[in-house]
């Protein structure tokens, strides 16, 4: 199942770790996960978010603020009854937790290149199979997985293809056009339309669409402390400006949260 970052051998375990036939040895961090991120392949010394970005996140999400959008995830993946999964930019490993308690009896892997996330990830299920690892090289095996999901974050579409079985499908989930309007109308004077389909177009030949929708809701967030973590989680949080940000974190703010998922299934 899991393969080499560096010569792409079979993986197995080894004293506190794992190995391939032509010696590469990767070791087990004492929280729990692997790290299959070799230095080659960084493209800085702590690629991905920092502490203070995945804290932030960490606290909005268990917050419960965002939890029908974990919900319908989870349920989502679960009528798949998938035999082994990937959530591939899992994060601190909100949604990919949610996915494993929906999916007991199967196989769940979740992999993030930031080293700050995966550590505080393992703490939310032991059972999961947690990765630093990068999503332009996952280290697993070629048509090992019914299922990958893909939650507001960034996609290889060819590593995609080339990890799903043959009728597997990722479940992407990303921004509609209206998401967090309220708020980006508050931190710019001009707020740039989204086109929430725009990703549909890089699905490569070999996969299609099977389906598509979308979540609504009104999020009314009282304390500045949820305020200031939304921010610290979104791109708004370095874009916008000191100023306006400030004013956002000041004062109570409803926001209308929209989602899409799509499911982008490997043809047969």
């Amino acid at each position: 199942m899991l393969i080499c970052p560096l010569c792409s051998g079979p993986l197995h375990d080894a004293d506190n770790g794992v190995a391939c036939p032509a010696g590469h040895r990767f070791d087990r961090a004492r929280q729990g996960y692997l790290n299959l991120l070799p230095v080659q392949h960084k493209n800085s010394r702590d690629p991905g978010d920092n502490a203070a970005m995945v804290e932030a996140r960490r606290r909005f999400l268990d917050g419960g603020h965002y939890a029908p959008l974990a919900r319908r995830l989870a349920e989502l993946v679960a009528e798949r009854a998938p035999l082994r999964w990937l959530d591939i930019g899992c994060g601190e490993g909100y949604y990919t937790a949610q996915i494993g308690a929906a999916l007991p009896h199967s196989e769940g892997y979740a992999l993030d290149i930031s080293r700050e996330a995966i550590k505080r990830a393992c703490r939310r299920d032991p059972r999961l199979h947690w990765l630093v690892a990068s999503m332009a090289r996952v280290p697993l095996a070629d048509a090992s997985c019914q299922v990958l999901t893909s939650v507001f974050s960034p996609l290889d579409w060819q590593e995609a293809r080339r990890l799903l079985a043959p009728g597997g499908a990722l479940l992407r989930m990303g921004p509609s056009s209206g998401h967090l309007m309220a708020l980006r109308g508050k931190l710019y004077d001009e707020v740039r339309d989204y086109d929430d389909e725009k990703h549909l177009a890089l699905i490569p030949a070999g996969m299609h669409l099977v389906h598509s929708e979308t979540l609504e809701f009104s999020l009314r967030l009282e304390s500045p402390e949820a305020r200031a973590d939304l921010l610290a989680m979104t791109p708004h949080g370095w874009r916008a400006s000191a100023e306006r940000r400030e004013a956002v974190i000041a004062a109570p703010l409803e926001v209308g949260v929209g989602i899409r998922y799509d499911w982008i299934e490997r043809d047969l």
